[in-house]
């Protein structure tokens, strides 16, 4: 068998540890029926939303695929929810059924039968699933930056926009990250700045356009964001 599995950031998981459990699911599949893993492919910090064709790992296994010479007989997956996003099985599967090569999962405990609906409805079932996980995870992640940043005044990383300065705002709330000596961090207006925004909108608001602002600051020998604060670039 070759082995087909794949972990990114938003799993929030160590890559040797998702690895190893999506491993154990598959040779607990295939063991018992002789079966052994001689070949891995595993795509490390690639969401499950890139197709396979653009993960370089899934890239070389279906590539694998068109080589009588290959060395593995079928490939087993460990966990359908991380390998499928979407409609992405079924548009990957019909070239497993197009070279003859079975494609094992947990969930149907064997190889993947094109003519059983069941099998296709499952395996599709959990495509879906893994969409919906990940749009629930994106959801959740920017509601909860948003309320930190708008209730608690925190500054979530990232360069700071022009005329603001990044500073400190205590310990960490969450114990372990504090433990860590990590920070809060907020925005302070920066005092040499934050006159140039404010002139820079007056301006604005009093008719003159993008490039005549532009010039008004280069002649009065304002410097740019970036030489400003050449740390930010």
């Amino acid at each position: 068998f070759a082995f087909y599995g794949r972990v990114s950031t938003e799993d929030q998981q160590d890559p040797e540890s998702s690895r190893a459990w999506q491993l154990t699911r598959s040779r607990a599949l295939i063991e018992p029926r002789d079966g052994q893993i001689v070949t891995e492919f595993f795509d490390v910090d690639k969401s499950r939303s890139i197709p396979w064709q653009r993960r370089p790992e899934a890239t070389k296994l279906l590539a694998a695929l068109k080589n009588p010479d290959r060395g593995f007989d079928a490939v087993v997956i460990g966990e359908p929810h991380r390998a499928f996003y979407g409609n992405q099985y079924g548009l990957t599967f019909p070239l497993f059924e197009h070279y003859g090569v079975p494609l094992w999962v947990p969930e149907v405990g064997g190889p993947i039968d094109p003519r059983n609906e069941a099998h296709d409805l499952v395996i599709s079932v959990f495509g879906g699933m893994s969409k919906g996980e990940r749009n629930r995870i994106e959801i959740r992640v920017k509601a909860a930056m948003s309320a930190q940043a708008k209730e608690e005044g925190r500054f979530l990383g990232g360069r700071p926009p022009y005329g603001y300065l990044i500073a400190d705002a205590g310990p960490h709330p969450n114990p372990a990250k504090a433990a860590d000596g990590k920070r809060l961090l907020r925005l302070d207006l920066d005092p040499e700045a934050a006159p140039v925004v404010r002139r820079i909108f007056a301006e604005c608001a009093g008719g003159h356009g993008f490039y005549a602002i532009a010039e008004g600051l280069t002649r009065d020998g304002i410097p740019s964001p970036a030489a400003h604060d050449t740390e930010r670039n």
